[in-house]
């Protein structure tokens, strides 16, 4: 089964981790978080080095930038593919992907397939959402998640709509927005993990992307 690895070193992450925890073994990581701004050395303890070097894929959920450093120069060469969900500037995500197998999404829920086997088999089921809707007639009869958010925002939206909408017909321009709106009651972190001022909030982003999944559903 594929092996999947999550690092932080604060409050983030653990939502992740109850999620894909379901599909792929996965392990949690925390590591303690640096206090100076500058720091010249990280020392990360023997038992977690083994578990992350035991990683097909590494999700860095760590807001110090010398730690998130560290963690990707120090095993891009022995994970499959790491996935920073925590970055801040342009010029450090660069950095990080000049390696080749690192990933810096702007939100977690818009990863799709890049090719890589190992990481096309975990998106598969987690990252930008994916949803299939079964019709009696034209009734919903059943809501299927496909692929979730890392959140679990994905199965909240969901369960909503099927229990409001199962045995009826939903409109079709109306039905994806409820899931857009729905998704705005999920007390999601997306927008306090990374912050800009000047790029599209994060939050509004998701709420789009389980909109158009719902959209798509219904083609």
């Amino acid at each position: 089964m594929l092996k999947v690895v999550i690092v932080t070193d604060g409050k983030y992450g653990d939502r992740a981790f109850e999620t894909i925890n379901e599909l792929f073994d996965t392990a949690f990581i925390e590591l303690e978080k640096p206090e100076a701004i500058f720091i010249d050395e990280i020392v990360i303890p023997e038992r977690d080095l083994k578990i992350i070097e035991s990683a097909d894929i590494l999700i860095a959920y760590t807001n110090h930038p010398d730690l998130t450093l560290e963690l990707v120069d120090m095993f891009h060469n022995q994970v499959e593919w790491i996935i920073v969900a925590s970055w801040k500037g342009d010029g450090f995500k660069n950095q990080l992907m000049s390696h080749g197998n690192v990933t810096c999404p702007y939100i977690m829920c818009e990863l799709e397939e890049n090719g890589n086997p190992k990481f096309d088999e975990f998106v598969s089921k987690i990252g930008k959402p994916k949803i299939v809707l079964e019709y009696d007639d034209d009734m919903i009869s059943d809501i299927t998640v496909l692929r979730s958010s890392p959140c679990g925002s994905t199965a909240f939206v969901a369960g909503y709509l099927k229990e409001k909408y199962i045995g009826q017909t939903p409109d079709i321009e109306d039905f994806p927005k409820e899931a857009g709106l729905k998704l705005q009651h999920y007390p999601c972190r997306a927008a306090k993990v990374r912050l800009f001022s000047d790029e599209e909030c994060k939050k509004q982003l998701a709420s789009g992307l389980h909109k158009d999944a719902f959209e798509d559903a219904m083609k």
